[in-house]
């Protein structure tokens, strides 16, 4: 049984994928075995201090540790680790590479915004799409979104911006940058007629299951809006007691409604598809792509 696993070091939690790699005559797919996620929130001291502290550092240590471990009991085969906005922005980045690398023995790379936006397709959601529709694809993330055009299945353009969860809930998502991502997105998507939107990531997960949709249906604008209102109007306590979510869940989505909702009514988006993927899954598919589809 060949075992692949996904490292993805994001800036609210970090996330072990353990997948079972399974082959039909479509080729080389995976089953989900193991996903461990742990809240380190790592982009609050990246975002404000610039450098993660000697606190969090010991805990993402103890974290790859566990997870090399995990790893070596599962008999995993091949892993990619990731790290992305939280640990772009740390002046300490390089710094812990090299200690989790000693430490840890787990190889973790610092990816560009490109190279995120291109492991989240890898997921290849574009199979699903219906030709006659163009898509605006966001990732959001706790330090960054990335945003993708498809046209007739194809990814047209691509783009990355410092606009995320934690950075907003830090107050340090800038005025500009928001500006960038609107000028960006509108004329990117002027042309478009039939725009739907594809959304990824743990939040819009979490606010698809709260919809109750019947599975594989789009969430509607108003829909979105509506869990927002409702969100919006507890306290952070109350999240999490009322809607059964998790802390580190509870405060983030707030902020991650605000941005696909701001992205929606910029482009005149009436619904979004939420597939359930995410950067570990698009891990291990760019994985199964490099080293079995080839063979």
């Amino acid at each position: 049984m060949l075992r692949y696993a996904a490292i993805d070091v994001g800036s609210n939690a970090v996330r072990l994928l353990i997948a079972d790699i399974t082959y039909n005559e479509n080729g080389f797919g995976f089953k989900k075995n193991t996903l461990v996620r742990v809240p380190l929130r790592l982009g609050d001291d990246a975002f404000l201090d610039h450098k993660i502290s000697v606190r969090k550092i010991e805990d993402l240590i103890k974290t790859m540790q566990a997870f090399k471990n995990l790893m070596d009991v599962y008999q995993v085969t091949k892993y990619l680790a990731c790290a992305t906005s939280s640990m772009r922005e740390a002046e300490n980045g390089l710094d812990i590479i090299q200690v989790i690398r000693e430490k840890a023995n787990v190889d973790l790379e610092i990816i560009e915004g490109q190279r995120e936006a291109n492991i989240i397709y890898a997921n290849h959601i574009e199979n699903d799409l219906d030709i006659k529709k163009n898509y605006l694809y966001i990732d959001v993330g706790g330090g960054s979104t990335e945003l993708s055009v498809f046209v007739n299945k194809v990814p047209v353009a691509s783009k990355s911006f410092d606009i995320g969860t934690i950075r907003i809930l830090d107050n340090q998502d800038k005025e500009e940058t928001w500006e960038e991502m609107k000028l960006w997105v509108k004329d990117q998507t002027k042309y478009h007629k039939n725009l739907a939107g594809i959304g990824t990531g743990g939040n819009i997960n979490k606010l698809y299951k709260m919809a109750n949709e019947k599975e594989g249906m789009p969430l509607t604008f108003l829909k979105l809006k509506s869990l927002y209102n409702q969100l919006n109007s507890h306290s952070l306590k109350e999240r999490i007691q009322l809607f059964s979510l998790n802390p580190d869940r509870a405060d983030v989505i707030i902020p991650a409604c605000e941005i696909f909702i701001t992205l929606m009514k910029w482009t005149g988006i009436k619904q979004i598809h939420v597939p359930r993927v995410g950067m570990a899954d698009g891990i291990i598919n760019l994985l199964i792509e490099e080293n079995l589809n080839k063979q």
